[in-house]
């Protein structure tokens, strides 16, 4: 007979298995958002439309803008369109699977990560990339924000800075609930003061246009040129970990039925990859209004949102009404996307930190640290550098973000070596898959090494193009050489209960974690080592002594 765990009856708990104060704290805090977990089917009560809308009302920064205007200035708006074309392709292309998984299997983007090629503690390495990733646009927005208010209010820019820093604070603290109602009811507002001038522009002096068109960029040559676009195009793709923040909301979607797919598809794919269209939009507006009042503010201040909107609202409105207006118009915008970044970066954090020393410090702990990285870079005008910034993250952004779609689409549904089903809980999976790891450090090393110059200036601006393309090639190749095994540790949770229900969709079934006595869902728990009853993955992540973790194959009967 199999001496396997397998869950019969659970037990009332004696002492010793009691919660540690460390598991205690965590589970008050993670059962609002859920934020080391699944997120169970009884919390996931909003409709396709509203999550997509919460979701898309994040990408609402204003940095686009500034980065659409900086290609432009540098390299003419025929090379600034194309790099962002180029930079959405490949961002759609990418974040198509990822958003399908967080959506149909209600994970972020660090489970998938954990079970798509990297193992359980490999993935740490991918989840400081994307807290790194929400400090520096925090840091980025708040950057916009304190611009409007020192032109609008006459604030010290060190005191903008902290301002919108300080002010996300309540916001960030409530998660899923609180965020919705904020991005639905803002987003009519932030759109029409985004629009309205654009549109008024175009048809009342469409010789705007023409100027825009013929922009040679500050090299005066205008034609394209492909290390230009490359360049542009690498500068751009920083924003591709944004599939990271859309994850966060879209991980929150209802079940896909029968009844419901249309509008479950639709929201997937129009707040997943989708908002890279709006995104694109942003940026090459960004490259128009920064042409527009080039010969009024000069080239170092065309990239502020705060100026491009000044000067379109000037067109339109009495001059009593336009910093207003553009400042309301900033301040929103900050407000929306660095609610998300601050709540992102804070579930990066905690992931990473609880996995590698078992403890659960609190979410707000790290909602403060990202936003004391994120206050340090703003202080150290980081706005001056940005291009630099971004075109140097991107490289690190490309490779996690490829890898990791390139697992899902080839080596999960062609070659069939990575499982189907995302795993994420501890003791199913090895610690470090080497699949996931070598790719990502390979693709990455040798992309930051070709953006410093390091194999020469002539391949320098193809780095972002080497990040994709190795991450591409060696994702299958390694999954091939190591024929798929150190993607699970073992293939049998000990419960014998199916993850998923009849139609695919992770089961609403209920059981009681015997250490915390909360009830979780089905994909969330996993049979105890040595008691005849189930953990939860959060109990599993904080088990300092490994007592409740599964060994590492089934028993030989």
């Amino acid at each position: 007979m199999s001496t396997e765990p397998r869950l019969a009856e659970v037990t009332e708990p004696g002492p010793e298995q009691q919660a540690s104060p460390d598991t205690d704290q965590a589970v008050k805090e993670t059962l609002e958002d859920y934020t080391l977990r699944f997120a169970p089917r009884s919390y996931r009560r909003w409709t396709p439309m509203v999550v997509a809308t919460t979701a898309l009302g994040g990408i609402a920064y204003m940095a686009d803008f500034s980065i659409g205007a900086g290609i432009g200035l540098a390299h003419g708006t025929g090379n600034a369109l194309l790099a962002i074309l180029v930079a959405a392709a490949v961002i759609f292309v990418t974040g198509f699977p990822l958003a399908y998984y967080g959506a149909r299997y209600n994970i972020d983007l660090d489970l998938i990560t954990r079970g798509s090629g990297f193992g359980y503690f490999g993935s740490v390495l991918t989840s400081v990339i994307f807290a790194s990733f929400t400090f520096i646009f925090f840091a980025l927005e708040g950057s916009i924000m304190a611009q409007g208010l020192e032109l609008g209010l006459g604030l010290p820019l060190w005191l903008g800075y902290l301002v919108s820093t300080l002010m996300v604070i309540p916001l960030v603290i409530y998660g899923m609930s609180a965020l919705s109602k904020l991005q639905v009811w803002t987003t009519p507002i932030w759109l029409l003061l985004m629009v309205a001038p654009l549109v008024y522009l175009v048809a009342t002096d469409p010789g705007t246009v023409d100027r825009f068109l013929a922009y040679a960029g500050t090299d005066g040559e205008g034609g394209v040129n492909t290390a230009a676009v490359l360049l542009g195009a690498g500068v751009c793709l920083s924003l591709i970990a944004q599939i990271g923040e859309q994850i966060d909301y879209l991980r929150f979607m209802p079940p896909k039925t029968e009844a419901n797919k249309r509008a479950w598809w639709t929201a997937v794919v129009m707040a997943g990859p989708g908002w890279v269209v709006l995104g694109a939009l942003k940026q090459a507006i960004g490259v128009f209004l920064a042409v527009y009042i080039l010969a009024e503010v000069g080239p170092t201040a065309a990239p502020e949102p705060i100026q491009q909107f000044k000067g379109a609202f000037d067109a339109m409105m009495p001059s009593w009404l336009v910093l207003p207006l553009a400042v309301v118009l900033v301040v929103i915008s900050q407000i929306k996307i660095n609610v998300t970044n601050a709540y992102s970066g804070s579930l990066a954090w905690t992931n990473s930190f609880t996995r590698v020393t078992g403890r659960y410090p609190g979410r707000m702990v790290f909602v403060l640290v990202n936003l004391a990285f994120a206050l340090a870079l703003m202080e150290a005008d980081m706005f001056s550098f940005l291009n630099s910034i971004l075109g140097f993250y991107s490289n690190c952004a490309i490779a996690w973000v490829v890898t990791v779609a390139t697992d899902i689409g080839v080596n999960k549904y062609l070659l069939k070596l990575s499982p189907h089903a995302p795993e994420f809980r501890r003791g199913m999976l090895y610690a470090v898959n080497p699949v996931g790891v070598v790719a990502f450090v390979a693709a990455s090393g040798l992309s930051i090494a070709m953006y410093f110059h390091a194999l020469g200036d002539t391949l320098q601006p193809y780095s972002p193009v080497a990040a994709a393309v190795i991450a591409f090639a060696l994702t299958p190749l390694m999954a091939v050489a190591t024929r798929g095994k150190y993607y699970l540790r073992r293939t049998d949770d000990g419960i014998a209960e199916p993850i998923l229900d009849a139609d695919g969709n992770p089961s609403g079934v209920t059981y009681e974690c015997h250490v915390c006595r909360q009830q979780f869902e089905r994909p969330d728990v996993a049979a105890c080592r040595t008691h005849d009853a189930v953990v939860c993955s959060l109990c599993l992540s904080t088990d300092k002594s490994g007592d409740h973790v599964l060994p590492a194959a089934p028993a030989v009967p």
